[in-house]
């Protein structure tokens, strides 16, 4: 899977690694990069949609949706 979706509360490193470190937890083996002034996640590997939201959310982030 391949995709990109936009999370409001982004402000610092910390919170790029929060959101990364949330995502893996649910998908260990897919890649995650985080675009800080953009709000933008990129994943690439095997990840549910629903699964990634709600990681996201329990990791206290507001997940918008595809970017």
């Amino acid at each position: 899977m391949n995709a990109s979706y936009r999370i409001d509360g982004m402000t610092c490193q910390g919170c790029a690694r929060s959101v990364t470190k949330a995502i893996q937890a649910v998908s260990p083996t897919t890649e995650v990069a985080v675009d800080l002034e953009a709000g933008v996640v990129a994943i690439t590997g095997p990840a549910d949609g629903d699964q990634v939201k709600r990681a996201v959310e329990d990791a206290g982030f507001d997940f918008v949706g595809p970017a």
